[in-house]
């Protein structure tokens, strides 16, 4: 599924194949009045809470940079831009290497707000060519003035340019400017933007409250979630580039600071593996071209493919999986796909829950109650006691909404929603859903607006979130109004290979109660850390 905007296809990475996107919960109903007492447990939350208006991630953030465009003037060249009130002697001092997240204002010709989003862009630090997303930008350079631009010709004659061009840089090495997309010899786009270097935020070292018991590479694909079970971590990794083709790491896990890999699982045209999930001997693998495979996992070391769900001659794109007790969901294009796995190596097909087109992303379930991330429709509550018979109970939406992951528990004897979006902007909302007609937002949770949250898992009163180039964050919910960050641990490292993709670093987690927090990082593979 490609997460796309609207406005401008470059955004993005140049709308990268929606990643990372594993399910990740305990199996049994998470409520938080139970567990190992501990640090975030000391308070119990009355239920009380003062009702939290949505506006959606972003508003309108005012003009980001004093430059301005030169009226009907479509060449997407330095004319296009006029600098006369940009600071350029500032940008002596503007960045010239690292990674960069662009927040950019979409404006109308008469500088009306349109939207906000957000563009990676990528100096290599070895010189190499610039990038905006997946385009390759040519520099040029007037005094302290920088242009970047792409341009493209088409056999009929027709051309598309991009092009971005530095102010000033009142807080070097942070800069900001203006971008202008032409089609044709028309200017169709606008936006002043300003920069956020990629890097630990401000006053973090390395970690706090979390540390690395090992780290092991995954030498495929682009890793993306993580399953444990009976001593081992299943390790899924996607395709973002043909060379390098992704697929099943396995690792024996029985020595935490030195797992070892014990077998790696690739298939010719089946290489897309989003998320994973096991009961009992059986391993299911989301794949975007198979469904859900299933594996054969009685040798933990040795999985052994038996089948592909749901069967038949056509195609399906299954994305995330998720198993509550004797169910497993599949998020699917054909909507969520419910089985039975009474017989975990002989699931059957019961229903798909399809309210709308589209596929939803990922889904929790608890007892009978399923709850959707139905991607741009918003997240849904839905009874499933009566697999014939799936009917949506409520749903919460908001301006230009991707709704990804969740995580549900009890608090306070109120059942409450823990729900991330995924793209710029998004961040964690907690919501009241004991009554699913009337879901109310009771609280809310943000790190910098450039860099997407991803997914999460509820473990008695704490939140573990794996948050891209944020890492992982370990917050204490036990007042769920105002969720605290209670430890951390930075994932992302510049220098690590293979950077520079707007859905970069932490990804998949899991915490299956043996004393270790599992992180998959994208760059890194697999991390194993303990809480200090």
């Amino acid at each position: 599924m490609n997460w796309t905007h609207s406005r401008r296809t470059i955004l993005l990475a140049s709308a990268l194949t929606l990643l990372g996107c594993p399910s990740s919960g305990p199996t049994d109903p998470p409520d938080a009045s139970t567990g190992e007492p501990d640090a975030s447990t000391a308070y119990e939350w009355d239920g009380s809470y003062v009702p939290l208006k949505e506006t959606g991630n972003w508003s309108d953030p005012g003009r980001l940079s004093a430059c301005t465009f030169v009226p009907s003037n479509g060449a997407c060249d330095l004319s296009t831009f006029d600098l006369s009130a940009c600071n350029t002697d500032s940008l002596v001092n503007a960045g010239t290497g690292g990674q960069y997240m662009l927040t950019a204002r979409d404006e109308d010709p008469a500088g009306g707000y349109l939207a906000t989003n957000v563009m990676q862009f990528n100096f290599p630090n070895d010189g190499g060519t610039p990038n905006l997303g997946s385009l390759h930008l040519t520099e040029q350079r007037e005094g302290n003035v920088r242009l970047y631009t792409n341009h493209t010709a088409f056999a009929d004659g027709g051309t598309r340019r991009s092009a971005l061009v530095t102010c000033e840089a009142p807080q070097a090495p942070e800069f900001t400017g203006c971008y202008a997309f032409c089609r044709n010899g028309k200017l169709l786009a606008a936006s002043t933007v300003k920069s956020d270097r990629v890097a630990w935020r401000a006053g973090e070292s390395e970690a706090s409250g979390l540390e690395l018991v090992s780290e092991s590479y995954v030498d495929i694909g682009y890793p993306a979630d993580i399953y444990v079970t009976k001593g081992h971590a299943y390790v899924v990794s996607v395709t973002m580039v043909t060379s390098k083709p992704g697929g099943l790491t396995v690792f024996d896990v029985s020595n935490k600071a030195a797992p070892v890999k014990v077998k790696t699982v690739q298939i010719p045209g089946d290489t897309y593996w989003n998320g994973v999930w096991a009961k009992g001997d059986a391993l299911y693998v989301a794949s975007a071209n198979k469904g859900v495979n299933v594996f054969d996992i009685s040798d933990p070391a040795d999985p052994k493919l038996i089948r592909n769900l749901p069967g038949g001659s056509s195609a399906i794109n299954v994305h995330t999986v998720f198993v509550e007790g004797n169910r497993l969901y599949a998020a699917s294009n054909s909507g969520v796909l419910l089985f039975d796995v009474t017989r975990p190596l002989e699931p059957v097909e019961l229903n798909r829950y399809a309210p709308f087109p589209g596929q939803p992303h990922d889904m929790f379930a608890v007892g009978d109650q399923l709850y959707v991330n139905y991607a741009f429709r918003g997240y849904m509550v839905v009874d499933a006691s009566n697999p014939n018979d799936l009917r949506t109970l409520g749903s919460f939406t908001y301006p230009w909404q991707y709704s990804h992951h969740n995580a549900v528990g009890t608090f306070a004897g109120r059942t409450l929603a823990f729900e991330g979006g995924e793209g710029p902007g998004e961040h964690l909302r907690v919501l009241d859903i004991t009554d699913p007609a009337n879901i109310v937002k009771i609280g809310s949770f943000r790190l910098r607006a450039p860099i997407s949250i991803h997914n999460m898992l509820l473990v008695g009163k704490k939140l573990y979130v794996a948050w891209y180039q944020e890492g992982v964050r370990v917050l204490d919910v036990s007042n769920p109004t105002q969720p605290t960050q209670v430890a951390y641990y930075n994932t992302w490292r510049e220098s690590d290979p293979g950077r520079g993709a707007y859905f970069d670093g932490a990804m998949g987690i899991r915490v299956p109660g043996d004393g270790f927090i599992y992180v998959v990082d994208t760059s890194r593979g697999l991390l194993l850390l303990r809480e200090k």
